[in-house]
């Protein structure tokens, strides 16, 4: 049947490291919060806007300076909405979030020997239909973006997990 070791998310984790999916993921996900028009339009407007370039004798400085600046003023508000878009790719229903959640399933089932109690495969499945069959212990447990800056975050069973960093 299976094998009678525990499976820890450290073993599913270091199996994905391993095998070069997190690299994977990691270059999906840069590539489309590249393509994310939203917020490529949203830092140019904080840019635009920005106190650092519009203050006279901004010209004057120089590019090392402004720059500098320009990290100081925008770093923070650029990376929060970078974040959060970064957390809804990543919790979404279809696409990223599903490829992420399937593969992590698939490999917990690989590395544990069970069957899983639904298809896996990528693409293989009809949406929604594999989380109707499983159990409750594998369904999806969301959590949302502005409830993770508070460090824990409650699911949908009523429980809390950690944030993660």
């Amino acid at each position: 049947m299976g094998s009678s070791s525990v499976i820890t998310p450290e073993d599913v984790l270091e199996s994905l490291m391993n095998d070069g999916t997190i690299d994977a993921i990691r270059l999906k996900i840069i590539n489309q919060l590249k393509a994310n028009e939203e917020l490529k339009k949203n830092t140019i407007t904080m840019v635009e806007q920005s106190k650092v370039l519009n203050t006279p004798g901004a010209e004057k400085q120089t590019k090392r300076e402004l720059f500098d600046a320009l990290r100081q003023e925008l770093e923070t508000p650029v990376l929060e909405k970078a974040s959060k878009s970064f957390w809804e790719l990543t919790v979404e229903d279809d696409g990223l979030g599903k490829e992420i959640s399937e593969t992590v399933e698939r490999v917990f089932y690989q590395l544990s020997g069970l069957e899983p109690p639904f298809p896996v495969a990528l693409g293989d499945a009809q949406p929604g239909k594999e989380r109707q069959q499983g159990n409750s212990e594998t369904s999806s447990k969301k959590r949302s973006y502005t409830t993770l800056q508070g460090g824990t975050s409650e699911v949908s069973d009523g429980s809390t997990c950690p944030a993660i960093p």
